[in-house]
């Protein structure tokens, strides 16, 4: 007769209970280990979007849209013509600065000829008017000489008074005569003088000329800006003139968003302690769930978001609050998206940086330096 007892299988079913809570709990523990081991690994944030570049166009010149050559949303290439103003003004300006230049190109032909004449002719006229002089005051020596003996027979009365009388106008119209060319020689002695004042007339046409040409230039530059082209390649948007509208130079009437994106990702200042320039980034676009793009850190914006505010905080002022500050970190893709997605400036994204490659990091900012 077996007189041991049966043992009871609550107690056991009650160690098999502990063992699998055991396991579970070790499972558990494991897991939120290798999670937190993981996760320490990355850095991540939701407070970022994507960015392109976006060019306000503007007019450069001020007139009526007679032409717009394209849509809201439509893609266009470097160089496209966008729209044009009416270039009737502007083609009259181009005009009347034409006959500017030709008026002032003549005036500067004269001044160049009369240059020209007075270096010629200078030698030749100083020569005649040396001639001169000496003829009238050969003349007027002769004549004195006359009206000398004239005197003699006068006194000896031998001639009239009357024939005195004019042999001594005589001597004295000799006489002024060869003032007068020696006067004309002088005039005539002044060459370099002529030659300096024609020089600073040709100076003064030239400049006219080279005046005339800049408004030329600018006049044919205005008229270039009636057609307005695309600057970068990139799309349309915010498109805000029709044919018809008075516009105004500098005042923006659409918006050029350029073909290439980027994300800004607005880390938390105590994220950044390990991240460098050059890390793989995992990029998750809300846009589109469930696709990953690769990307890396291309740097990190000198100083937070809210030290370029419109208004910046005054700490020095009032009560202190300290707050985690944010700072914007460039990533650029690795390749980039396909053509056929739609990306665009705005679009949220949520980028988990690997800052666990540190060495790729140290060797990119190695190298920039």
């Amino acid at each position: 007769m077996d007189t041991n007892p049966t043992p009871s299988p609550a107690p056991q079913a009650a160690g098999r209970r502990r063992v699998i809570l055991l396991a579970v709990l070790a499972t558990a523990v494991l897991g939120i280990g290798g999670w937190w081991w993981h996760s320490r690994s990355y850095e991540t944030t939701d407070d970022a979007f994507l960015e392109a570049d976006v060019t306000m166009v503007a007019p450069r010149v001020a007139g009526t849209v007679v032409a717009v050559h394209v849509e809201d949303n439509q893609q266009v290439e470097a160089g496209q013509p966008l729209f044009e103003l009416d270039p009737a003004d502007y083609q009259a300006r181009l005009r009347q600065a034409e006959a500017n230049l030709a008026a002032a190109q003549a005036q500067a032909r004269s001044a160049q000829a009369d240059l020209t004449m007075t270096n010629t002719s200078a030698p030749a006229n100083v020569a005649q008017a040396q001639a001169a002089v000496r003829a009238a005051r050969a003349q007027a020596e002769r004549a004195q000489a006359d009206a000398r003996r004239y005197e003699s027979l006068y006194a000896k009365d031998e001639i009239s008074a009357q024939a005195l009388d004019q042999a001594r106008s005589t001597a004295h119209a000799l006489q002024a005569q060869a003032e007068q060319a020696s006067a004309q020689l002088a005039m005539a002695q002044t060459t370099p003088q002529q030659t300096a004042a024609k020089e600073a007339q040709l100076a003064s046409a030239e400049a006219a000329v080279a005046q005339a040409q800049a408004a030329l230039d600018l006049a044919k530059l205005q008229l270039s800006y009636t057609r307005v082209v695309a600057p970068t390649p990139g799309r349309i948007t915010r498109k805000n003139l029709q044919p018809g509208s008075q516009i105004a130079a500098g005042g923006p009437v659409m918006a050029l968003v350029g073909t290439q994106t980027w994300v800004v990702a607005n880390f938390k200042e105590t994220q950044l302690q390990h991240m460098r320039v050059g890390q793989p980034v995992n990029v998750e676009i809300d846009a589109y769930p469930g696709r990953d793009f690769a990307a890396r850190v291309h740097s990190l914006q000198a100083g937070t978001g809210s030290a370029f505010a419109l208004l910046p905080p005054e700490n020095a002022t009032g009560n202190f609050v300290k707050v985690v500050q944010r700072v914007p970190v460039k990533l650029v893709f690795e390749s980039a998206p396909e053509a056929t997605l739609h990306l665009v400036p705005g679009m949220s994204v949520q980028p988990r940086v690997d800052i666990s490659d540190d060495a790729h990091g140290a060797a990119l900012q190695a190298v920039a330096r």
